[in-house]
Order: C-alpha cells, then structure tokens, then sequence
C-alpha cells in the first residue's frame, strides 16, 4: 500500500490521553504496523491538514518515531516506514494458499448458491416485516420459520412434529442439546465410529463423556451402545462417512434401546435431501417423536454461512442458547414458502447426480463405496491413505483420510467430496490423486 494512495486522515485515530502529538503517534504505531517496509507517509503539511491540526503536532510525532526505530527520516527524502524487527512490522501467519481442487467433504456447490432469490427474500423481509419483529427475538426461533419447517419436515422427511427449535446449525443444536442432557443427569454420549468428528468434539467441549461405536453396512452397531449410556448420536439416513442406511432391523433394535434405557436418540438427518437410488427413507422421529431429537440445517443444500438450523425436540425438552438473527430466519421461511427451496433441491439432486456418475466413470473400476447418496464417497486403497493425502495435496487436491473420521486406523481409504467441485475439473482432479496414489 503506498502512503500517497492512503487516506491518513481517516485512518488515524486521535484519542486518548495525553497531548495532541502523543496521540498521533500512538495512533501511527498502529497504522504503520501494517505496512511494507519503504512505505512513505504523508508530509508533515499535508497531514496536518488533514487533520485539522497544527504542523508542530505531526512534526514531533514523526521526530518520536523516528527516534523509536518505526520511520525512516532523511533529509531531502520522504519520510518512510522503517523495519526494525518483527515487532514493528510482524504480520499475521499467511494462510496456505487455497487448494486447486477441492475434494474434501462437508460442502455443497456454493457456485450455486442462489443469490438472487434469497437476495429477494431478504427484501421481501426487510419490505413487510412488523416493526414488532425488530425486538428481543424469540430464544427458540421466530414463530413463522417454527412453523414453516414443521410442515416442511412432515411433508419432505416423514416427521412427526408440530414445533422445532430453530439454531445455528446442527453442530450448534447438538451442543445445545448435549448440555440439556447435562442438566437432566445425562453425562455420555454414544457416537458412530466413524463418524463426524466435529459433533464429536463439539459435544466433548460441554462435558459429556464419549462412547463410540462400531459402523458396518447396517449402520450402527446398536448392540455395542455401552452399558450406563443414555444418549446416542447417529446419522441413519446417510452415515457419514461410509454412506450406509441404518437398516430396519436396527432401526427397531435403536429405538427399543432408548425405551429401555429411557434415552434420547440425537438423529442428525444428515445429506437426506440427496438419494440418488431411489426416495430418501423416512426419519427414525417420525417412528417415536418422544425418543428422538430430529436436526437438520441448510448447510448441505445452501451454504453453511447462513448458519440456519433446526432441532424437532420431544415435548418434555427445553434447550438453552439463542436464535440466529430474525432476519436470516424469515428469509428462510420466505424461501420455503414460496416453493423456491424446493426447485432450488431439485436443481441440485440432477446437478450432484450427473456429477457423482461423472467423478465415478473418472475412477474407473475400483473400490467405491457410499455412492448412492449425499456429497461424497469412499474410495479403498491398497496403499497407506495418508501418504495419499499428503502427495495429493501437494498436487493441489485436497482429499480427506478416512482415518481422520475414526478412533483408530482401519482399512486405507479415502473421503471423496464432490458437492463444491466444478464439473469441468472431475478429469484434472482424479488424474492428479492418480498420481498421487501411484
């Protein structure tokens, strides 16, 4: 940034104690921090001008700084930024550059976010809503968005459910619910091994002891839920990451428990709204809403930066924390409503579809697993995964280890996300993680 291209006056905040000229060079040691080693400032004229002060004042600014080591003063020269370690000009870590190809999981296509429709929502909000609207929210959602997703889940998912809890997302709501079951004398929580390691750590962050347990083809192994534990945290309609459907069989085995043990059974309806194969099956709450926390968000099928989530809660229930802002919630129920929400998921799934077949006839004949649904699969190895990894990312492709989603190591795999990935770079991209698998 050149000194000639700042605006110094706007910049340079004068406040605080002291005379005028300590000041302005208390607030220069801010500015100048920031800036390249060589960068001139104004002239000492010109900066007093612009802030409406005496030369005199700037003058023994500059002189102190140039004393301290901060500028650079020569005669018949400008003055300029000095370097003079890292404690004058330390910048923060620079972030490693973002990778060319994106395959790790958890995003959707934010190419395809849709901007000018929920740009109209967002106005259509700001345009009709009651002044009344613009108080103390409401701690458990806005009562239109309550609404509208209820009916939105009984229609779409099968639940059971008159009233949802609206959150910041499903990693907030299950941090919500983990310490409702803190307060009811519910200490542990059982999780999927493997599963989503930032719903495992969030709910550790409040306390709750974890208790994972073993995934196979038929979901979680309900069988192996330790003994003492009450709670348990799955994700049926698509387990991430090994894409399995919790089957009949241990839907019923899963929901006997929690009537036995007098548990909760947290149900993130994780990718639901993406099957490829045929309908998504139904919600384990639409079985037994008493026994079931039933969450979802909008991060999959819109952005994660809404941070827009919702949790159905058994009756005897209350969650403690905060609503997002009003605004955000009735632009959302504006979109539901309108019926924007639902051709904005049928836009998807055919987009995602013609993608995943894409990103599968790029692999060729191998070992895929988790195809049939979500924004992502799994590719098996016969090499060690995070060597892979690591090469890949070197490449410019960035994979996840299946192993960074379990306990302990298992067979080598990779996680293959495909949602945020350009259609024209599947080729690219599975031609690098070639070579970096060979």
């Amino acid at each position: 940034m050149a000194g000639s291209q700042t605006n110094w006056g706007v910049l340079l905040d004068l406040s605080g104690p002291g005379p005028k000229h300590e000041q302005l060079a208390r607030a220069l040691r801010r500015a100048i921090r920031g800036l390249d080693d060589g960068v001139s400032v104004p002239p000492s004229r010109q900066l007093a001008a612009d802030l409406g002060c005496s030369r005199w004042v700037v003058t023994q600014a500059y002189a102190q700084l140039v004393a301290e080591g901060y500028l650079d003063g020569r005669a018949g020269s400008a003055t300029r930024v000095r370097r003079v370690g890292d404690a004058v000009t330390a910048k923060p870590p620079a972030r490693p550059a973002p990778p060319r190809y994106d395959l790790a999981p958890g995003l959707p296509d934010l190419r395809h976010f849709p901007r000018q429709r929920w740009a109209d929502a967002v106005r259509g909000v700001l345009a009709t809503v009651p002044h009344t609207d613009f108080g103390l929210p409401d701690r458990d959602g806005h009562p239109r968005l309550r609404k509208t997703l209820a009916g939105y889940l009984r229609r779409v998912r099968g639940a059971e459910t008159d009233d949802v809890v609206i959150c910041g997302g499903v990693t907030d709501g299950v941090t919500r619910v983990c310490r409702a079951l803190q307060a009811n004398g519910v200490t542990r929580l059982a999780v999927e091994d493997p599963g989503w390691t930032r719903l495992r750590r969030a709910a550790a962050a409040t306390g709750m002891a974890i208790d994972p347990v073993p995934v196979d083809d038929e979901g979680v192994d309900v069988g192996r839920i330790p003994r003492g534990t009450r709670a348990v945290l799955v994700t049926p309609a698509h387990q991430f990451p090994t894409g399995s459907v919790l089957s009949p069989r241990r839907r019923a085995d899963l929901l006997a428990w929690a009537r036995e043990v007098d548990g909760l059974i947290l149900e993130d309806d994780y990718d639901a709204e993406f099957r490829y194969d045929r309908r998504p099956v139904g919600t384990v709450q639409g079985t037994d809403p008493g026994r079931v926390a039933l969450f979802g968000s909008v991060s999959k099928t819109l952005s994660p930066a809404l941070g827009l989530g919702w949790v159905s809660l058994p009756p005897q229930w209350t969650l403690p924390g905060h609503a997002p802002p009003v605004v955000d919630q009735l632009a959302l129920a504006g979109f539901v409503d309108s019926g924007g929400y639902d051709r904005h998921l049928r836009a998807a799934r055919l987009r995602y579809r013609a993608r995943r077949d894409r990103l599968v006839e790029a692999l060729g004949p191998g070992r895929l697993s988790g195809v049939a649904a979500g924004l992502h699969l799994l590719l098996h190895l016969d090499r060690d995964a995070a060597e892979v990894t690591k090469r890949a990312r070197a490449k410019g492709v960035k994979v996840a280890d299946l192993d960074d989603y379990r306990e302990a190591p298992g067979e080598p795999a990779l996680v293959l996300g495909y949602g945020n990935l350009a259609d024209n770079a599947v080729g690219a991209a599975v031609r690098l993680l070639r070579e970096a698998a060979g």
